[in-house]
């Protein structure tokens, strides 16, 4: 595998019994960037993710992680890559140093290497002051902290973040991306998924993924500019009644009210000039003072026009991805 692509996935499929959690995702990451997988829950994010670490045995599809081919190598690969969960799953009842002593000795760091790296972590994790304190007993911030420095104990070149930013405050959520981005410019590749769409805008790139499917695939800016001319902002008194005569105008597949304003997003098979007109039209009677007018897409716009109204996938209907 070329040094600029971290993951390549082809065709990657995985099925419980009648359930097709993921379905032919193809996957190409590239090194020293961060990743992003956005998606509802249920949408295959973390089975892919198992799948990328060699947890979980694909049902069909080829993958190359870091050179090695999972998961036939997964078992080498796993000194190279490091995992965090979504759910705090170190000791709580041991101190932050004795949890990170444990996951060293998991690594087989020898005694001297290890002490040496505990020491450092302690310090760019600001754990100085606490090393001695239960894991149990700290903030979820501080938790989240911890984690993210267990994982990274031996220097992996791929980190795997499974949602790890859902159960914290928004300052430790930007505390923590602020350390996913020292660790890139330090040559580690990040995969990170989430369903926050501020932390999406993140990524250097994104794959959103809806019923097991990628949908879609770029940069941030890559996505919006693709929705350019798709969205429109309404200003109106009544927006409850603004929005059910919007939703009537062929062509518009939603209309979110985002704070006074309507929040437009069309299908973009009509032309854009004639949405905004009929949309004009519709509130003309209602509202004469109603202003409509083209606003630029967001990651929220992308990602309703790449799920919205998809059929379900051969027959397969899926809830609820599964957690195991």
């Amino acid at each position: 595998m070329a040094n600029d692509i971290a993951i390549r996935a082809r065709g990657l499929s995985k099925q419980f019994g009648r359930l097709l959690a993921v379905d032919q995702v193809d996957l190409t990451v590239p090194s020293q960037q961060i990743y992003g997988f956005l998606g509802p829950n249920g949408s295959g994010k973390s089975t892919s993710i198992r799948m990328l670490c060699g947890l979980l045995t694909p049902s069909a599809g080829e993958m190359e992680v870091l050179g090695f081919e999972v998961p036939a190598q997964a078992e080498a690969l796993r000194r190279h890559i490091g995992y965090m969960t979504q759910q705090f799953s170190l000791f709580t009842d041991l101190t932050v140093r004795e949890n990170l002593e444990f996951l060293a000795a998991v690594q087989n760091m020898p005694t001297r290497q290890a002490r040496r790296r505990i020491d450092e972590l302690l310090v760019e994790y600001h754990f100085e002051e606490r090393a001695g304190q239960l894991a149990g007993t700290m903030s979820g911030g501080q938790k989240q902290r911890l984690a993210l420095a267990g994982a990274v104990i031996h220097k992996p070149e791929l980190l795997f973040l499974d949602e790890p930013t859902s159960a914290v405050d928004p300052e430790s959520r930007r505390d923590f991306w602020k350390k996913l981005f020292e660790l890139t410019d330090s040559g580690t590749t990040i995969l990170v998924s989430t369903h926050y769409m501020d932390e999406a805008e993140r990524c250097h790139r994104l794959a959103i993924l809806d019923r097991g499917r990628l949908v879609a695939d770029g940069s941030p800016g890559e996505l919006t500019g693709a929705l350019e001319g798709r969205t429109l902002l309404v200003e109106a008194h009544n927006q409850r009644a603004a929005r059910q005569r919007v939703l009537r105008v062929p062509g518009v597949i939603s209309a979110a009210q985002i704070g006074n304003n309507l929040r437009v997003l069309t299908d973009g098979q009509q032309n854009a000039a004639e949405i905004l007109k009929h949309v004009q039209e519709a509130l003309r009677t209602q509202e004469s003072d109603a202003r409509v007018a083209p606003v630029s897409a967001t990651l929220e716009d992308v990602f309703v026009s790449v799920t919205h109204r998809r059929p379900a996938r051969r027959g397969v209907t899926v809830d609820t991805e599964p957690r195991s």
